[in-house]
């Protein structure tokens, strides 16, 4: 009796203890379930997040393509249209430079417009307020004024273009890299003293232009316009060379761009040496606009029509799809506004006319539909 009772006693502890023990085996079961449910699901997320930045990169390149697909097509009729085949290799020859100019200058202002938008932080606005349009203006008219329209640094071509070049370049760098210091790389005190710059230069030219002999100024007047008429092909092989090499010292920082998009305090805490990577993309904004304009002439609305054209097109903030269909853009609008100009006017109105134009209808466009945030 005695034994039985404690082999029952037994039992009824075994049995007493054994529903704790299941109660805590289904509890580690659920969170088991629960834990494996949360990575299946954060896994999912993160193949769904995957999958559509693929598509989206897939989409951006289709775009691409298209966009490419539509500049070869406005080249080739530039370089095609009312072209004898007996005179075929005369066209080429006289055809050829302006169609490089055209893309090196598409390239160079939708760039250096997409850049400078992301550094700013603002849509709005194009490397034009830094003042180098003003700048170009104000050193022909100052050649001009004290040294005449018939002097060897108004006729050459080439002594003009490394003129512009040396001038607009040295003054950029100098001006903007002591205004960085001075006003401790904040860049909305930079974009400012760029904007009254712009002003004085534009005085000072006006001022010049008033006092100037007739014959003198008609003579000025045709280098200030915007022209792919009277393009120098001497001087587009080293444009290349410059950009290349631009690009070459400043690919580090161009890859940051992606990064800065999300603000200074972020970039900082990712790492990003902030100031100095503005500097550097800043001055180089300024080295490419330079180069355009001292090029072809300035073209102030440019960079506004097809940086946002682009940024419309592929709503990403990946800057190597932005750059490119930027430059896109800019080649097709340039190549088939010059191929207007040149057969349906007849020369008698330069492609800058209708880019300030548009331009201008664009900028208003934008700031009534609200979109240029």
């Amino acid at each position: 009796m005695t034994v039985s009772k404690s082999i029952n006693y037994t039992d009824t502890s075994a049995a007493a203890v054994n529903p704790r023990e299941n109660v805590d085996i289904r509890s580690m079961s659920k969170n088991v379930a629960f834990n494996a449910g949360t990575k299946n699901s954060d896994r999912a997320a993160g193949i769904r997040s995957m999958s559509r930045v693929v598509v989206s990169n897939m989409s951006s390149v289709r775009k691409i393509v298209a966009l490419s697909v539509i500049a070869l097509a406005c080249a080739a009729l530039y370089m095609t249209v009312s072209v004898n085949p007996k005179y075929a290799a005369f066209a080429v020859k006289l055809r050829a430079p302006r169609l490089t100019a055209m893309l090196v200058t598409a390239f160079a202002i939708g760039g250096a417009t997409i850049v400078f938008q992301t550094i700013i932080n603002n849509n709005i606005v194009t490397p034009c307020l830094l003042g180098m349009n003003s700048l170009y203006t104000m050193t022909h008219t100052l050649i001009a004024f004290f040294l005449n329209t018939a002097s060897a640094a108004f006729t050459n071509r080439n002594l003009a273009f490394a003129i512009d070049l040396i001038v607009m370049s040295a003054a950029s760098t100098l001006i903007y890299g002591w205004l960085f210091k001075k006003t401790k790389y904040n860049v909305l005190y930079v974009l400012l003293v760029g904007t009254v710059l712009a002003n004085f230069f534009g005085s000072v030219q006006s001022t010049l232009t008033r006092v100037m002999d007739p014959n003198e100024y008609d003579a000025l007047l045709s280098t200030l316009v915007a022209s792919f008429s009277k393009v120098n092909a001497d001087v587009i092989a080293l444009s290349l060379v410059l950009m290349a090499a631009v690009l070459f010292l400043l690919r580090r920082d161009l890859a940051l761009l992606n990064v800065i998009t999300l603000g200074k305090d972020r970039a900082i805490n990712l790492g990003v040496d902030y100031d100095r990577t503005i500097r550097r993309l800043l001055l180089g904004v300024t080295i490419f606009i330079t180069i355009a304009t001292a090029l072809v002439g300035p073209i102030s609305f440019l960079g506004l029509i097809i940086a946002n054209l682009s940024r419309q097109l592929f709503r990403t903030y990946r800057h190597s799809f932005l750059i490119a269909g930027s430059a896109l853009f800019g080649m097709a609008a340039l190549v088939g506004g010059q191929l207007i100009v040149e057969r349906v006017f007849v020369y008698s109105v330069p492609v800058s006319v209708f880019v300030t134009v548009g331009g201008g209808v664009y900028f208003l466009y934008m700031l009534t539909r609200g979109k240029a945030v």
